[in-house]
């Protein structure tokens, strides 16, 4: 190749990455350097921020017009879904889940006393079409939220009624090929100069799954849900007031596993409700240390009904968990130079829990008395949640630096009739520290280090009860499960790249495990006790890039492995992902677009014995999958045609650890109507 030759391709190739930008480059578009919140509880460009974080936008969301929240998750690189049920969904954060893992919504946390190990269907009681971003922090949040984040915090968004809008609607259905989805959804808002209103409320129907070539239908694992959201907004001087509720509401969402693999005529969780209602006053303020202060007071209720009968049984067991959980949250941020600013503040969380469970007979003809017995928890066990925090951020040219503090306490109070009154108060002090350094405008390398802790709660403590495939009794000698996350990673974003990539390590101590009783079952259940025993590590590597190949033409692709070894028991750590990814191409020209997509995810071999155990898995774990996705979608003035055809070869597959198989050849279609 000749020298001037050569030189023209090198200049090509500049062009291309962004790293030359002559005068003669006429394409604007480029890649959204996007602004997170739940790094360190103020707004900064995602670029800078030295971590490895995910966001999933507005146009993000409006893409894949995912079934459900944690649908939405799917293929997010570093975060990987698990689905017990059909109505269900757990995401898994760098190998951890369930009370492992912060959920969060509108800075008020979702997660509450009574999480328990392992995959849960909470993260499912958010309406999926009420958000506008999810925001996935990825091996922290423990200084800025508190306990429970091992494995990363995941916060949800929900939109925001704008002013000066005047009235505007919309209406939302959606319905899915073999009977599978039908979905009804109005939304109404009204801006004017000083309020902002916006209310909604949908109904939705899920037929059974229907898997893959071999699977087919899946009975019984359809529900029905509901939801209604309502949001205001008030100007109140030089403050903004946010009065919100969240509602809902699913019922009688089948545990499909249990019911074929367990021996259960009916095992369901006849209703799921959550209920929250907070308030939000927000005020920025002409003071260098308080800045902008906000206040969040929150009552959220949630419900969980299960209703269970083996087969042959004349007996349904009815068990019911109510959590009535309080909060207050103040934060104040300080800006007290240009190079340095301050997140502190106080958070106090209260739950109150309410357990019951009744042994009816199965035919509503029988004269005989149903039997009120003790519930999974100890009834009225509470769990006072208090901490200060501080965070700081410094710039000095093209070095940041990071760091904070959390003081967190606890008073728990389990008042078991089994093993007597259990009153715990754990304290901890956690820290993180991190640094970055810009190299130019396009390149972040950085390095984090980031406590971590999570205290036992009310499901640690109480739970007495058939709980997966084991019989677990209560104990009340627990102290906080401890990590230290190490993360080294590189981001580099140009006008046409971006690529980030991200290896970490993760040291966890005092995991509290499940500790099977020697020569005890109960109901055909072996026995279990929960310890403070274990010892673990979890290593892995994600990276991803985007690359736009025109204005309108962009490929994208992820990758994510992630190795969990518990060193106590010298085995593989539990439920750890195996390697998975996604690659895909996006087109989109004037209102058009079409997004083909692959997933995939090698085979799980490396078994822990509790999950060579789990008829979810089996001994020789779960076997390696690839899918192809295609969405598509058209908007026409007051009208947007969103269509998706999933799974296009039918295969059959299932995510590890899931108790269903995943979806088959299907086509799902959304039509959204604006007034």
């Amino acid at each position: 190749m000749s020298s001037k030759r050569y030189i023209n391709f090198m200049k090509l190739l500049l062009m291309y990455l962004g790293l030359l930008n002559p005068s003669t480059d006429s394409t604007k578009t480029e890649l959204l350097n996007e602004v997170v919140i739940t790094a360190s509880r103020s707004a900064n460009q995602e670029f800078q921020t030295p971590n490895n974080i995910k966001i999933l936008n507005k146009k993000y969301l409006k893409t894949y017009a995912s079934r459900t929240t944690p649908e939405a998750l799917i293929g997010i690189n570093g975060v990987f879904v698990q689905k017990t049920n059909h109505g269900g969904g757990s995401p898994f954060v760098r190998g951890l889940t369930g009370n492992q893992t912060l959920l969060m919504v509108d800075g008020i946390r979702l997660s509450n006393s009574t999480f328990r190990y392992g995959p849960n269907q909470y993260f499912n009681t958010i309406d999926p079409f009420s958000i506008s971003k999810i925001e996935v922090l990825k091996g922290g949040g423990s200084v800025q939220y508190g306990s429970d984040a091992l494995g990363g915090t995941i916060q949800i968004f929900t939109a925001e009624p704008e002013f000066n809008t005047k009235w505007k609607g919309n209406f939302l259905g959606r319905i899915a090929t073999q009977g599978m989805e039908q979905t009804a959804r109005g939304e109404i808002n009204y801006g004017g100069e000083k309020l902002a209103v916006s209310a909604s409320f949908g109904y939705r129907n899920f037929g059974d799954l229907v898997g893959g070539k071999l699977t087919g239908r899946q009975s019984p694992s359809g529900y029905d849900e509901q939801m209604g959201n309502f949001k205001a907004k008030l100007k109140l001087g030089k403050g903004i007031l946010v009065l919100a509720n969240q509602y809902f509401e699913a019922k009688d969402v089948p545990v499909y596993h249990k019911v074929v693999l367990e021996n259960f005529a009916i095992n369901e969780f006849q209703l799921q409700r959550r209920n929250l209602s907070y308030a939000k006053f927000n005020q920025k303020n002409n003071s260098k240390i308080f800045n902008e202060v906000s206040l969040i007071g929150s009552l959220q209720m949630t419900y969980e009904g299960r209703n269970s009968q083996k087969n042959g049984s004349t007996r349904l067991i009815q068990e019911t968990d109510k959590v009535y959980t309080k909060g207050l949250t103040t934060n104040i941020f300080s800006e007290f130079s240009e190079k340095w600013t301050v997140n502190s503040g106080i958070e106090i969380y209260h739950d109150l829990v309410r357990s019951s469970k009744v042994d009816r007979p199965a035919s509503i003809t029988s004269s005989e008395a149903p039997k009120n017995l003790r519930g999974l928890y100890p009834d009225n066990s509470t769990f006072l949640n208090y901490s200060l925090y501080s965070l700081h951020q410094f710039i000095q040219n093209h070095w940041q630096f990071s760091a904070g503090l959390r003081y967190n306490g606890f008073s728990i109070i389990v008042p078991d009739e089994t093993i007597g009154k259990t009153n715990l108060t754990p304290q901890t002090l956690v820290k993180n520290f991190s640094i970055s350094y810009l190299i130019g405008s396009k390149s972040n390398i950085y390095a984090s280090y980031n406590a971590g802790f999570r205290t036992p709660n009310v499901d640690d403590l109480g739970t007495l009860g058939i709980v997966d495939f084991r019989y677990e009794l209560p104990t009340n000698n627990l102290k906080p499960e401890k990590s230290n996350n190490y993360e080294i990673g590189y981001k580099f974003r140009s006008n046409r790249f971006s690529a980030a990539t991200a290896f970490y390590y993760s040291d966890l101590r005092d995991l509290i495990a499940r500790v099977k009783v020697p020569n005890q079952v109960i109901n055909t259940y072996s026995v279990y006790r929960k310890e403070n025993i274990e010892k673990a590590y979890i290593k892995g590597i994600e990276a991803e890039f985007e690359a736009l190949m025109s204005k309108d033409l962009k490929t994208y692709g992820g990758i994510s492995y992630t190795y969990g070894q518990n060193i106590t028991k010298n085995e593989p750590m539990r439920r750890i992902p195996p390697l998975n990814g996604r690659l895909g191409l996006e087109f989109r020209k004037n209102s058009f677009f079409i997004r083909p997509e692959l997933l995939f995810a090698s085979k799980q071999e490396r078994l822990a014995q509790g999950d060579k155990d789990d008829n979810r898995i089996g001994k020789n774990g779960t076997a390696a999958w690839q899918i192809v996705n295609i969405y598509g979608g058209y908007e026409y003035k007051w009208l947007n045609i969103n269509l998706s055809a999933q799974n296009l070869t039918n295969k059959d597959y299932r995510t590890h650890g899931s108790g269903i198989n995943g979806v088959g050849r299907s086509l799902w279609l959304t039509l959204h109507f604006e007034i």
